[in-house]
């Protein structure tokens, strides 16, 4: 009975982790399927438990790839405790989640118990079957929930918001230019279309004597590539070719018979068909693939008429429609992980804390890309990823990890006899290249790390090894008070998991709340958030929410409230402060919590507390134009301030190096140069300002309105 269960929740992973998605938290994919993954963990780890201890023995396994795993987790252990933010590397980033040390710790569990209760298992070859038949039925759910939404009616619209079309999403996630379904972006859907691939690929060859479901799964296998062409997942596709080539090879030197040139025309008819049909996105292949292209290349003995070469454009900063390659900006991006990796080289700045760790080695080169403002709390290289947050440790721990996978996999296909078996482990062994490749050019999800981990189990418990070490348990006592312990144990954890849930509700309501101007309401959902579950950052948005109502209640002549709200917000703040004190964000807090606070008092202390957070913003974040921005700002208002002339003098002469600070950091900077010209204007520097805003207007839009007023006020 108990290993019915533990079965069948191992196949509610594969089955329903790709569909779940709920709209009213905080991120709808990756926050309600990792909670469903720690729940789902919960109960299989206590029923093992429970199955043992009634049994009176501990079977534990000791195969030797269970050493890798256990090295990679001290690693990533000794990172948690020598992290910049013990707090984060423990749950993961808010936002993403998966990849924290609970989440890593979960995984784990997954692949320890999967490996140690069915690797005896008399039926486990049909059991993996099973297993790997249901991730297929799962990709076919989201594949068919994509549909719609090509064709611009999102069924996730629908259901969440009652509109049958696309327009609850942004114009950055469109359904229709890039599909990712129920899995939340279009790479990670890209991804784990990529996994079901290969599998599907074991079930045609599996199947080439029945004509029924050689159709079936070719017709699957042409639905999923055509699905990753339209992800337009460039990581993907790559992973998606080069897994082939290595199965194909892999597969030639298995199959000795007359299947070889047959599943060779298959996979081309795979690969080739939707590709001339739907294309790849990619404008550099596409090219080839265009009838235009013949027609180019006929064209090219036919002799040029000689003319005036046309005149170059000018160098024209266009921020609105100027958007930069994302591999370009993953290359800045990956140059500031290795400096990471180099400035904290043994156990780097602690898990999942890259998004604030970043900000420390952030390239300048960054600004002048159009995603220059972003917050990247990922390095978008899974490799690099782990260099950056978990040092040469880490990353030699995790590269350790992976190479015992190929190892473990060649092995078994060289000693494997039956012929089948080779071919789904050598179908696996692709897979989980496919998630090497797509985590090389981004990172790893809940869903893509189910595979990750379980594969690894899938492929050893296959071969049934007999490593393992038990443990007797006599006293019936003990095992009562085991028992009992497990169960508390595990009812405690899901309680907490339902409690989180709940409180990312209150939060997301917050966050609502806080768009529509409702400051009170959200502020009382942030204390019902922070009554369920800690996190710093509702410790964060409740501070600027207070500091919010503060000045509401000081303008509404509230005075004596308005100075608690001040107290209260103050005390949140330093306290998300002091969970997180690397966290340039929660100075950024400050900062404006205290020109509201100015606002509120016309307490010059208060601007220069302003100052002090920006300050340790930028030791924090030093390449960041916008905190030098803001320093003009708070140094142009303590000008006004100020009546001693000596001081007013130094505060003017400060204002106007950080807005230079500023446009040296970001030379296509329009609101930086319009600060600086604003700021020259008014000490009275009329022909310098002049010349600034002049080259407003050469550089960004020779109509800008507010810039020609400034002119004209000159």
């Amino acid at each position: 009975m108990f290993d019915r269960i533990i079965f069948t929740l191992y196949s509610g992973l594969f089955l329903f982790v790709p569909w779940i998605m709920y709209p009213r938290t905080s991120e709808i994919f990756e926050f309600n399927k990792m909670l469903f993954i720690y729940v789902v963990t919960v109960l299989i780890t206590a029923l093992w438990l429970i199955k043992q201890i009634k049994n009176g023995a501990l079977r534990l396994s000791t195969h030797w790839f269970v050493f890798f795993l256990t090295g990679f987790f001290i690693s990533q252990t000794l990172s948690t405790v020598f992290s910049i933010d013990v707090h984060t590397s423990v749950f993961g980033y808010y936002g993403r989640f998966n990849g924290g040390l609970l989440s890593l710790s979960a995984y784990l569990l997954l692949f320890y118990v999967f490996l140690s209760n069915f690797h005896q298992d008399k039926n486990i070859a049909l059991k993996i079957e099973r297993l790997l038949k249901i991730s297929l039925v799962s990709c076919v759910f989201t594949i068919l929930w994509a549909i719609p939404g090509k064709f611009g009616h999102d069924l996730s619209c629908w259901l969440f918001m009652g509109r049958f079309d696309n327009g609850c999403w942004t114009n950055q996630f469109d359904p229709a230019a890039r599909v990712f379904s129920t899995l939340g972006q279009p790479n990670w859907m890209g991804a784990y279309l990529a996994i079901n691939l290969f599998i599907g690929l074991h079930f045609l060859i599996k199947n080439l004597e029945k004509k029924g479901q050689l159709l079936l799964y070719g017709f699957f296998l042409v639905a999923d590539f055509t699905f990753i062409l339209f992800t337009r997942s460039r990581s993907a596709l790559l992973a998606a070719v080069i897994g082939m080539a290595l199965f194909l090879f892999g597969y030639f030197l298995i199959e000795r018979k007359v299947h070889r040139k047959l599943i060779l025309l298959a996979v081309m008819i795979i690969l080739s068909v939707p590709v001339f049909i739907f294309k790849t996105g990619s404008p550099s292949v596409d090219r080839y693939l265009s009838g235009q292209f013949l027609m180019l290349q006929q064209q090219k003995n036919i002799p040029a008429k000689t003319g005036p070469l046309p005149k170059p454009q000018s160098n024209v900063y266009d921020l609105n429609d100027n958007v930069t390659e994302s591999l370009d900006i993953r290359k800045i991006v990956w140059k500031g992980a290795w400096e990471l990796g180099k400035k904290y080289p043994l156990f780097g700045t602690g898990v999942e804390t890259f998004a604030y760790a970043y900000y420390f080695v952030r390239p300048a080169a960054h600004n002048l890309t159009s995603e220059w403002d972003y917050l990247y709390n990922k390095a978008h290289n899974e490799y690099l990823n782990y260099l950056a947050t978990t040092g040469f440790l880490g990353l030699i721990a995790y590269l350790s990890v992976i190479a015992a996978v190929f190892l473990l996999a060649i092995r078994q296909i060289l000693q494997e006899k039956d012929r089948l078996r080779k071919i789904q482990t050598l179908a696996l062994l692709a897979a989980y290249l496919s998630i090497l490749i797509t985590n090389f050019f981004g990172f790893s999800t809940s869903t893509v790390n189910l595979y990750y981990y379980l594969i690894p189990a899938l492929i050893i418990t296959a071969a049934n090894p007999a490593a393992v070490r038990i443990y007797q348990i006599k006293s019936v006592h003990l095992r009562l008070l085991s028992s009992l312990m497990v169960v508390f144990a595990g009812v405690f954890l899901i309680f907490a998991s339902l409690r989180y849930f709940l409180a990312d509700v209150q939060y997301a309501q917050s966050e609502a709340a806080v768009k529509e101007n409702q400051y009170d309401t959200a502020a009382s959902l942030l204390v019902r958030a922070l009554g369920l579950h800690y996190e710093h950052v509702y410790q964060d948005k409740l501070s600027y929410t207070l500091a919010n109502l503060a000045f509401l209640a000081a303008y509404q002549k509230q005075t004596e409230t308005a100075q608690k709200l001040m107290k209260l917000s103050d005390q949140y703040n330093l306290q998300s402060i002091n969970a997180s004190p690397k966290n340039l964000l929660y100075q950024k807090t400050r900062a404006k919590n205290y020109y509201l606070f100015y606002q509120v008092t016309l307490n010059k202390s208060d601007l220069d507390e302003a100052v002090k957070a920006l300050k340790k913003a930028v030791v924090l974040s030093p390449t960041d134009p916008k905190l030098h921005y803001s320093l003009a700002i708070f140094y142009s208002l303590l000008f006004d301030d100020e009546k001693d002339p000596g001081k007013k003098d130094a505060y003017q002469n400060l204002s106007l190096k950080e807005s230079q600070t500023t446009i040296s950091l970001k030379s296509n900077y329009r609101d930086g140069y319009l600060l600086y010209g604003q700021l020259l204007k008014k000490y009275g520097q009329k022909e310098q300002a002049r010349q600034v805003f002049g080259s407003i207007l050469k550089l960004f839009d020779a109509n800008d309105k507010e810039t020609k007023k400034e002119l004209e006020s000159l």
